[in-house]
């Protein structure tokens, strides 16, 4: 880029960073065996949440089938579906038979009955109803297999190469499956949506629906026990059948740190919680992730050379994280590269340059920076008025 046009901010104050950490509880190596960890599941994963650096794996493009796991699909389909306000969360779900009579993990609803849309939610997350996310299938799609439909575009937009949806609920389908790897990416983004936590925290609720459905209440209880045994723990999901066995996805976070882990297809739900108890602690003992910068966090404002808007806002494409090893001693700065100015026209979303993570002459990240609204080429009449109002200002 000519130098002429660019401009290389560093900014020292903000960006410049360096970390001096305590010695590492574990030999700082980010390729750790299997054998290590000493696992008896069929896959295994540890992803740093920020970067989504993967630090640990083990079989992760094994298909597998994944129980309950699935319902952080359906999660996610329903929470992205909010956003973009197609329902809200007081909307009222009419309860079908098909729903009522699914087996395995259920809130005991019954035909007729009518539950809001965040209590169905909370059943899924906390109490891996069923029911529940067959009946928020139907009502967000208008039948299972319109929402399954719904699951397997979403998992190919994810890049969830390995993975095939039969149901909502992850009830054994042999045409069913995915993989610690595609599980992690599909978690991830889960996380991006606080409200998720305010669910998946839940411990019990003795006491749930009460007075909305025909059976009464339900004694709701989190079949994640890591959310009360491990510090930090506040989701994900855990999965069980014959087929599948026990697996779990499960994240923490400590200060800026979050860990996911990933535990397919272990023997006993008891070894399923203790190898992911060995990955998150593993991760925290050796690594510590730092945010430099936060998705669409604004870098500077541009002047627009003959545009409709006289200027414009440049933000960063995604989240700009470092992932650390404890005990390093290292610096880093971040630099800028942005033109002195933009020429019109313009679309949101347009990449005008670039944040760069450095450690001396090392490259070790680059995310792009764009803008944030459309900008037109201004009119003739308008370029006039511009112009006329900048003379008059002049001649005061």
């Amino acid at each position: 880029m000519k130098k002429k046009l660019t401009q290389i901010f560093c900014v020292k104050i903000a960006f410049l960073l360096t970390f001096v950490f305590v010695a590492a509880l574990f030999p700082l190596n980010r390729t750790v065996s299997a054998q290590e960890f000493d696992l008896q599941s069929k896959a295994a994963l540890l992803m740093e949440n920020s970067t989504g650096e993967i630090i640990f794996s083990f079989n992760e493009q094994e298909r597998i089938f994944p129980a309950s796991v699935t319902k952080i699909m359906t999660l996610l389909l329903a929470l992205e579906a909010l956003e973009r306000g197609e329902f809200t969360l007081q909307d009222e779900v009419p309860i079908t038979e098909t729903a009522a009579k699914m087996g395995g993990s259920q809130l005991f609803l019954s035909p007729g009955d009518v539950v809001d849309v965040q209590s169905l939610l909370i059943g899924i997350a906390v109490g891996s109803g069923n029911d529940a996310a067959t009946a928020l299938a139907e009502y967000m799609a208008g039948s299972v297999e319109g929402f399954v439909e719904q699951m397997n575009c979403r998992a190919g937009e994810l890049g969830m190469k390995n993975t095939h949806f039969v149901n909502p609920t992850g009830l054994h389908d042999e045409n069913h499956y995915t993989t610690a790897y595609d599980t992690a990416i599909m978690a991830r983004k889960l996380l991006t949506y606080p409200l998720f936590f305010q669910w998946s925290t839940i411990w019990m609720d003795e006491n749930f629906l009460e007075g909305k459905i025909k059976s009464g209440k339900v004694y709701l209880s989190n079949t994640n026990r890591l959310i009360r045994y491990y510090q930090g723990c506040d989701g994900v999901k855990t999965g069980y059948t014959d087929q599948a066995l026990h697996s779990i996805v499960a994240t923490a976070k400590r200060n800026e740190t979050r860990f996911l882990a990933v535990v397919f297809n272990a023997p006993t739900s008891d070894i399923r919680y203790l190898e992911a108890r060995k990955l998150l602690d593993y991760g925290f003992a050796n690594f510590k992730s730092v945010q430099l910068a936060g998705e669409n966090e604004k870098v500077k404002t541009l002047p627009v050379e003959k545009g409709d808007l006289l200027q414009v806002d440049v933000v960063t494409s995604k989240n700009v994280s470092l992932l650390l090893d404890k005990g390093a001693e290292s610096g880093y700065s971040t630099e800028v590269i942005l033109p002195n100015k933009l020429n019109a026209p313009l679309k949101k979303g347009d990449k005008v340059g670039s944040m760069r993570i450095v450690e001396g002459d090392k490259l070790l990240k680059e995310v792009d920076l764009i803008i944030t609204e459309n900008v037109e080429k201004a009119s003739f009449m308008m370029l006039f008025k511009r112009y006329l109002a900048m003379w008059t200002h002049f001649g005061r």
